[in-house]
């Protein structure tokens, strides 16, 4: 075969040069957290008629089914066929833990907490990842980072102050908290799958989505039984599922080869505002001074983290 033809080291050099520049891989992350700040909005609206874990079950399942006929490629079987024990149960354990439990979660604590809340806390993400990097990737935050990184979770604080509660708040800040955790989770997980390169990330999405989602399904139609759904919800689980979805976590995983993630996270953070923006421009929730300067000083923060980066000449040094 082909591929046993190719020496580790000129695998290593094709491997390198499919990775995004670090500009290429920030604007794709941007435009990642746009399309899944979209969902949000869809979500909110969705869940008046779809339960929770249902909901999400259904739009990660037809976003899986989306995916699973590009594995039998030859590069997917190829990969596929490399891979070993370990990162089989790697794979395994993203699916149960960035799909089912982090998105199922989502949901669920969406039922209770508004989208302000619920996103706030779920953007403590940051810190988490940037003490789990440290740790467990060896990804230490520089000075410039960690400054980016107040920053950015104090202008949140600050867009979304006072926060609002409402009746089952304890029980949402509570799943919400454990979706928090999952992504946190989840993120360091896919850096790990992704940085070596050595599963193309199409494989990575597809095989750890199908699991998550069938999870997903199978516990809320056995919870929750089967909904009636109109069709304005099913064009909005199906626009979720193959552009917000199947779509942007392939994106996600590719920008993943060229960031850190730390980085990746930050980038993330920035749903918190587009979110709130959406909500501005959909659902008619307006923006006071304070939330503007919350905008602009989470935007700095963001720009200090990947400042550092950008000016960088020669990026696959970093580790």
């Amino acid at each position: 075969m082909e591929a046993q033809t190719i020496s580790p080291s000129d695998a290593g050099a094709s491997s390198r040069s499919q990775n995004p520049t670090r500009p290429a891989a920030i604007g794709l992350a941007l435009l990642v957290t746009v399309l899944w700040s979209t969902s949000w909005v869809l979500i909110r609206f969705g869940l008046k008629e779809v339960p929770a874990l249902t909901f999400a079950g259904l739009r990660y399942t037809l976003a899986a089914a989306c995916l699973v006929p590009f594995l039998f490629t030859r590069r997917s079987i190829e990969a596929i066929r490399n891979l070993n024990r370990a990162q089989w149960g790697q794979l395994l354990a993203l699916g149960v833990v960035f799909y089912a439990v982090a998105q199922g979660a989502q949901y669920l604590s969406l039922v209770y907490l508004s989208l302000a809340t619920t996103s706030l806390i779920i953007n403590l993400t940051t810190v988490t990842v940037a003490g789990f990097g440290l740790f467990l990737l060896s990804e230490a935050p520089t000075r410039l980072q960690w400054i980016g990184i107040i920053l950015n979770l104090s202008g949140i604080a600050l867009f979304f102050y006072p926060p609002a509660f409402t009746s089952g708040a304890g029980l949402g800040i509570v799943i919400a908290m454990v979706c928090m955790l999952a992504n946190a989770a989840g993120t360091i997980m896919g850096r790990k799958l992704n940085r070596l390169g050595s599963i193309p990330p199409l494989v990575i999405t597809a095989i750890s989505m199908v699991i998550g989602a069938l999870m997903m399904l199978g516990v809320g139609l056995a919870a929750e039984g089967i909904p009636t759904i109109s069709l304005g919800n099913w064009a909005a689980i199906g626009w979720m599922a193959v552009v917000n979805t199947a779509f942007a976590f392939t994106l996600w995983n590719y920008t993943q080869r060229s960031l850190q993630a730390s980085e990746t996270s930050i980038i993330a953070n920035l749903m918190t505002v587009f979110i709130a923006i959406l909500g501005w421009i959909f659902v008619g929730e307006s923006l006071t001074t304070l939330d503007i300067f919350g905008i602009v000083l989470a935007m700095i923060g963001t720009i200090l983290v990947q400042l550092r980066y950008l000016r960088r000449v020669n990026p696959q040094t970093d580790t």
